[in-house]
């Protein structure tokens, strides 16, 4: 009996119990996401929209089970005080073309993240280098992370529209995101000659490409008109890594880049102190406070909130201020 009113709990009986709360208690939204990973992050984004008399709780998408993912997020009865926070994965770039698209597209209950994962807002661009100085506790900018990712999108850009036709047109068999990620990836970066890894993958990108042309001559007529689509829907050549696979992303293509941008300036910095050091003591003392207060990359880019600056980002706090505005909860 207990677990059948639990899993019968719908977005109106929390709305009842809210009206019955104490007078100072605040009414609560049951926010569900995919995974025991997503929860700081959701946290991170609604804690914003939180006010005097209503705040979120995040709970991962089934009370019975340990059952987790998007689809057990989406079984839930969502309404006003019950929604689901997932990634948008390509489920939003097919626009309705499977079930679960069309209930991210069209549900106002479910918030995503319009961009693949949350992987890939803490890849943002304009957030590297601060990951770096905040990893290192070193300033100086050994390359322009942000020209080297908007140049390595424009580069991938043209595979990823195929990427997109390939689920759309149900060939995702043939071409799908692993496909994709196994093409575009680079697991070595010579932060002195970034352009050789670039043009490293703009030739794996070509051959790709050709080979699509030659497997699916039918996307000779289909790719541009899904090509300009995707543009109308706010997607740039620019910021293309912000819609691929996001640990691939993360593991593939922005940790080999700043692995070695780290390192060498954690190096930097141990030489100044071994320069500057008066004696030895002095000179150990510095170095154990430096790699004692000096974090890694990972732990760097989670602490990243550069992406609330990103497109993607105001399309989804436009989404919570419309939920907030019924609730009655908006600021």
């Amino acid at each position: 009996m207990g677990q059948r009113l639990v899993s019968n709990i719908t977005s109106e009986y929390i709305a009842a119990a809210n009206k019955l709360r104490p007078g100072k208690a605040k009414a609560r939204i049951v926010a569900y996401v995919e995974s025991y990973d997503d929860v700081a992050f959701w946290r991170d984004v609604l804690d914003e929209y939180e006010t005097d008399n209503l705040h979120f709780e995040i709970m991962l998408p089934s009370r019975t089970t340990l059952g987790k993912g998007k689809k057990t997020a989406l079984m839930n009865n969502l309404g006003p005080y019950m929604i689901a926070c997932v990634d948008a994965d390509y489920d939003w770039l097919m626009q309705g073309k499977t079930p679960v698209s069309r209930m991210l597209c069209d549900n106002r209950y479910v918030l995503h993240t319009y961009v693949y994962a949350i992987e890939n807002y803490l890849c943002y661009a304009d957030g590297l280098r601060r990951a770096c100085t905040m990893a290192t506790l070193n300033d100086r900018e050994v390359l322009d992370s942000k020209a080297y990712m908007e140049e390595y999108s424009t580069i991938v850009w043209p595979l990823f529209v195929w990427s997109v036709w390939a689920y759309r047109m149900g060939r995702d068999s043939e071409f799908g995101i692993m496909h994709m990620i196994d093409t575009v990836t680079c697991r070595d970066v010579n932060i002195r000659y970034p352009e050789q890894t670039l043009e490293y993958v703009r030739r794996r990108v070509n051959k790709k490409i050709n080979w699509l042309y030659r497997h699916f001559p039918e996307g000779k007529k289909t790719w541009a008109p899904l090509r300009d689509e995707l543009l109308r829907m706010g997607l740039t050549p620019e910021t293309t890594y912000l819609y691929i696979q996001g640990h691939g992303l993360m593991d593939g293509v922005v940790l080999p880049l700043l692995h070695p941008v780290c390192s060498q300036l954690r190096r930097e910095r141990e030489r100044e102190i071994n320069s500057l050091a008066i004696h030895e003591t002095q000179r150990q003392n510095e170095l154990s406070s430096y790699r004692h207060s000096s974090i890694s990359i990972e732990e760097a880019l989670k602490k990243s909130v550069a992406y609330r600056k990103s497109s993607p980002y105001l399309h989804l706090s436009e989404d919570i201020m419309r939920l907030m505005a019924e609730v009655g909860g908006a600021k």
